[in-house]
């Protein structure tokens, strides 16, 4: 690319033509991020600045020094993670998807709507159908059946919280009838021992 540029353009305002257009990728980096534009951006204008340092280098050498900034920016960009999950779990198939939570950003129902999943890789909006009824929109959701990734269908997590509360408390009265049941055993038990002593003692 820079090679060609210099039958149109001098061989002096490559560098510069390298700095303003590594600089309008980053801006555009900056009003709109996601790292699509960042390592070409800063490829492009650290060529130019080394041009504009070293005017006596050729295009073949800006060329090359384009691909090491670039080289640079990706290992950076990728080492040291810029705009966050390094580290979280990072969905690499629709299973992974299942268990996933998320929040309701377009109301849904049976037949469609729209969920931000937490963690759920570079763009986090899938589309969203429920089991059964409607889920307004800034509910808390968890992803029953992934869908292979398309159409991912959810369930409100007060629905799931329900569930699981009506579990523990029949965990909680089956324990307070088993802890009823030895209160009464120990109690029988503490008098037909207090009554066997007594009949000892006499």
């Amino acid at each position: 690319m820079v090679v060609l540029l210099t039958e149109f353009i001098s061989p002096e305002a490559v560098p510069l033509l390298l700095v303003t257009a590594g600089l309008l990728l980053s801006l555009a980096e900056a009003l709109a991020p996601g790292a699509n534009f960042v390592v070409v951006g800063i490829g492009l204008l650290g060529a130019g600045l080394v041009g504009l340092l070293f005017p006596f280098l050729g295009p073949f050498a800006l060329g090359l020094f384009v691909l090491l900034f670039g080289i640079l920016a990706f290992y950076v960009y990728h080492e040291f993670d810029l705009y966050g999950g390094k580290g979280q779990a990072q969905t690499s198939d629709s299973e992974t998807l299942q268990g996933m939570t998320g929040r309701v950003t377009e109301r849904v129902t049976p037949t469609g709507g729209e969920v931000k999943l937490q963690g759920g890789g570079f763009n986090p909006f899938y589309s969203a159908r429920s089991m059964d009824g409607a889920i307004p929109e800034g509910a808390d959701v968890m992803v029953i059946d992934p869908g292979g990734g398309n159409v991912v269908t959810v369930e409100s997590l007060e629905t799931i919280e329900d569930d699981i509360d009506r579990q523990l408390a029949a965990g909680r009265e089956e324990g307070v009838q088993d802890e009823s049941a030895a209160a009464a055993f120990a109690a029988e038990h503490a008098d037909s021992t207090a009554a066997t002593e007594t009949d000892t003692e006499r």
